[in-house]
């Protein structure tokens, strides 16, 4: 079993900054795979970003350029560093957890375990 919790959402103008923290509980986080997807009101989840446990990292087209994923191991913590934030990117970000790898890092239902979710939300 795994538990995520996120933490670090808010209210940010637009062109702004926030770091999301999603900490994992488990002894084995370097094997798994990380994602972050969002879900705005009225529309279905989506996926953002994720890492693997080689390191490797993928990106929605909406992001790229202005989010990354880091992961830090040691602190069995992965982020979503979001830059130049826009009205669009509003939303509740939520972490997601799956051991190994899988063909496709997009697909919410390749998850195993989901956060409780954060909010954010940005103002023009």
């Amino acid at each position: 079993q795994v538990r995520l919790v996120e933490s670090g959402g808010g209210l940010v103008q637009a062109a702004g900054s926030l770091r999301l923290s999603c900490a994992a509980s488990g002894r084995t986080f370097s094997d798994y795979a990380m994602g972050w997807f969002r879900q705005a009101p009225g529309k279905e989840r989506e996926f953002v970003a994720a890492i693997n446990w080689r390191g490797s990292v993928y990106y929605a087209d909406s992001v790229k350029g202005r989010f990354t994923i880091p992961r830090d191991n040691t602190k069995n913590t992965v982020y979503l560093q979001m830059n130049s934030l826009k009205p669009e990117d509003t939303a509740v970000y939520y972490c997601a957890a799956r051991y190994g790898s899988t063909w496709d890092y997009t697909v919410p239902s390749e998850y195993v375990y989901w956060g409780q979710g954060t909010q954010v939300t940005v103002s023009s």
